[in-house]
This record gives structure tokens, C-alpha cells and sequence, in this order.
């Protein structure tokens, strides 16, 4: 069978890299790159794949010069998991009346006044401390 992208075949992985792993498949050897290992975030790709492991791979691409890609993560089945996201209607129904918005901003903003004055009071006291000498 000759290696053609789409293909997904059964490899041995025969090295392992901070950046992917070498997978030898029909005698041929193709790179498995740390992002197409796992669906989630792989920190050590040694966490995931151990020499000699046997795992399923797809090929992404063969190019002239022979280069192979592979990829793990597209190999196996798509999680049915990804659903869509369930709205409660009564909670939404619940929202803040704009009168509880406009409450929340005047509390919002008298903070922030007073906060702002304290900051100003004490770059104030600060600079009285100091004194330019003429020279």
C-alpha cells in the first residue's frame, strides 16, 4: 500500500523528541508532531508515547522529498461530546432590570471616585516629603 494522505495505518514509534516522535510505518518513517498527538495540551510528549508503543496514525501529507506526517489525534475518532450548549430560559428570563444595571454603575463610579481621591492624597503627602535643591 503506498503512503497517500488520508491514509490511517498502524506504526511503531521508534523515536521521541521535545518536539514529536518518529513513527515507522510500511518501513518508511514519518514524524508525529507534539500538536497532533493528543487533543489537549501536551507538555512532555513523553507523558503520552513511549519507544516501541504501536499507535494508530494518519497521514497528513507526503512531500517530494519524502517527508511524512502523521498525526495521532486525527487517527482516532471525533468525540461525540461536542454537543450544543443547553440554555436555561428561565434563568435568562431572571436578568438584572436595566434600574439594577444603573445602581450597580452609581456604586461602580462613587468607588472609584473615592478611590481615585485616596491615590491623589497620598502622591500628595508624598511629594511634600520632597524638596528640588537649587544648585
Amino acid at each position: 500500500m503506498t503512503l497517500k494522505a488520508g491514509n490511517i495505518l498502524e506504526g511503531t514509534v521508534v523515536n521521541i523528541t521535545n518536539f514529536g516522535a518518529f513513527v515507522e510505518i510500511e518501513g518508511k518513517t514519518g514524524l508525529v508532531h507534539i500538536s497532533e498527538v493528543s487533543d489537549s495540551y501536551v507538555k512532555d510528549i513523553r507523558s503520552h508515547l513511549k519507544e516501541k508503543d504501536t499507535v494508530k496514525v494518519k497521514v497528513i501529507s507526503v512531500d517530494e522529498s519524502g517527508k511524512i506526517s502523521l498525526s495521532i489525534k486525527q487517527a482516532t475518532p471525533q468525540r461525540k461530546s461536542m454537543k450544543p450548549m443547553e440554555i436555561d430560559w428561565q434563568r435568562e428570563k431572571e436578568k438584572p432590570s436595566p434600574k439594577d444595571f444603573e445602581d450597580r454603575m452609581m456604586r461602580f463610579l462613587k468607588d472609584s471616585e473615592e478611590r481615585l481621591q485616596d491615590v491623589k492624597k497620598n502622591q500628595d503627602s508624598r511629594s511634600r516629603g520632597y524638596r528640588k535643591s537649587s544648585s
